[in-house]
């Protein structure tokens, strides 16, 4: 095979590995069309609990870290402001509208090591789980940065209803049981 063969071979594959990329996130944008994030402002009268500075890192289906979920505007990785009140976890990242998850929507909260396209040290990934609608729960993987991880899940751990969902039992995956509430 001549050099020049093999260099269309290889543009070849890339093309065709592209090609495929595009035809997998539209379908998956496809099947999460119906999903919304909840949008809105922090109720007035909230009090803020914690706030801190991080990544927002994905949102994957409950339990299922490698299934990404194509809500917008959460369907990207984005820097991100967590900030969490007495009404619930609000979500800011720059050129996004607001994501609010009020406290009725939260199911868990916990740590991870690894998520889609993210691996870090042992219960270096704190998540989110909450619910989008009546059939599909999230998970939502932030990285913070400017502050304790332990002080932002506290805080929303305290905003879980009392005996919650069962903790997530994917111990290989999971670094801690997520905190489900005061039992």
């Amino acid at each position: 095979m001549t050099r020049e063969a093999a260099v269309l071979v290889m543009v070849g594959v890339a093309l065709l590995v592209l090609v495929a990329m595009l035809w997998g996130w539209r379908r998956r944008r496809g099947r999460d069309a119906g999903l919304q994030a909840p949008l809105g402002d922090i109720p007035a009268g909230a009090e803020v609990l914690a706030t801190a500075e991080g990544l927002y890192v994905a949102t994957t289906a409950h339990d299922r870290p490698l299934d990404r979920l194509s809500i917008r505007p959460l369907a990207f990785r984005s820097r991100v402001t967590v900030t969490v009140t007495s009404a619930g976890v609000a979500l800011d990242m720059p050129g996004a509208p607001r994501v609010f998850v009020a406290r009725d929507r939260l199911r868990a909260v916990g740590r991870a090591t690894w998520t889609i396209d993210r691996v870090v040290e042992p219960g270096g990934l704190p998540f989110l789980a909450w619910e989008v609608t009546d059939e599909v729960t999230a998970d939502s993987y932030f990285r913070v940065q400017d502050a304790d991880p332990a002080t932002v899940l506290d805080a929303i751990a305290q905003l879980l209803p009392p005996g919650g969902t069962p903790p997530i039992t994917d111990a290989s995956r999971r670094a801690d049981q997520p905190q489900t509430g005061q039992e």
